[in-house]
């Protein structure tokens, strides 16, 4: 079901002008007319109660009669470029019938007797509130938030950049790994001079082996030199003889175990410096 046509006649109709500047109380004046034969019971309400002041916000306009009521915004800064969506509604809804007199029929216009009311019984209009400035006003207002704007930005560039808080390293924390680092010192070096005694120790043990190898080598010749004379010597049979002699069982240059012995030890000097 529609609801019911709007009764009063509401002047202005669809707006509710205020004019600036906004530094102190300003009134805008709503005026609500009946044209009916009938009491009529009215309540006006806005969007932004905290901004506004209505005076009376709630009432009875008596048949072929009107009322004032005084919207008064309340002091504020004013920015242009801000967008209003401020509104008021005036809802309205004919008196119960009865010879009620005006003292009794305004303490029956209450916050209770809108909720219980048959609300296809209620009417509304709607209005928009607008700000206007006068230009010498509008100028100063923007020259204003220039200004502040301007401000803020210098505060926000003055200030120093934050620098993080890193705590240093106590005196205490420093130590043990300096203690630690000194030993770790003390231990290459003394690696380092163990390593060089044990390099000279090989190198006595190359000299001796190559010493051996050239004694060695020495009595192999001589083993062989005897050994044609000899043969030379011993008269000549019916045997066959061969001028190709099997070896003489004898030392070899260098004998296996000597081999066996440079491998282990330069494994063991290879092995000390790559560790």
């Amino acid at each position: 079901m529609s609801k019911l046509e709007q009764v009063l006649i509401l002047e202005p109709s669809g707006e509710l002008k205020f004019k600036g500047p906004f530094t102190e109380v300003v009134t805008s004046n709503l005026k609500l007319n009946n044209p009916t034969d009938k009491r009529v019971c009215f309540k006006v309400k806005t969007t932004a109660p905290r901004r506004y002041c209505v005076r009376p916000n709630s009432g009875v306009v008596e048949p072929s009669s009107s009322i004032n009521v005084s919207v008064m915004l309340q002091p504020f800064d004013y920015d242009p470029q801000e967008k209003n969506k401020h509104k008021f509604m005036v809802q309205s809804m004919f008196a119960p019938e009865g010879g009620i007199d005006n003292e009794t029929m305004l303490n029956m216009v209450s916050d209770k007797m809108w909720k219980d009311a048959d609300q296809t019984q209620l009417m509304d209009s709607k209005l928009k509130c607008v700000f206007e400035l006068p230009p010498e006003a509008l100028e100063s207002v923007l020259f204003q938030n220039d200004l502040d704007a301007a401000k803020e930005a210098k505060e926000v560039a003055a200030v120093p950049p934050v620098k993080p808080n890193i705590p240093k390293p106590s005196p205490e924390a420093k130590r043990p790994v300096t203690q630690e680092a000194t030993v770790a010192v003390k231990a290459v070096n003394v690696g380092s001079s163990a390593s060089d005694s044990e390099m000279k120790k090989v190198l006595d043990e190359c000299r001796r082996l190559q010493a051996e190898v050239s004694k060695l080598q020495a009595e192999n010749a001589q083993i062989k030199d005897d050994g044609l004379r000899q043969r030379k010597a011993t008269p000549s049979d019916n045997q066959t003889f061969t001028t190709e002699f099997a070896p003489v069982a004898q030392r070899s240059a260098i004998p296996p175990v000597l081999y066996l012995l440079a491998a282990v030890i330069l494994g063991f000097i290879l092995g000390k410096f790559i560790l």
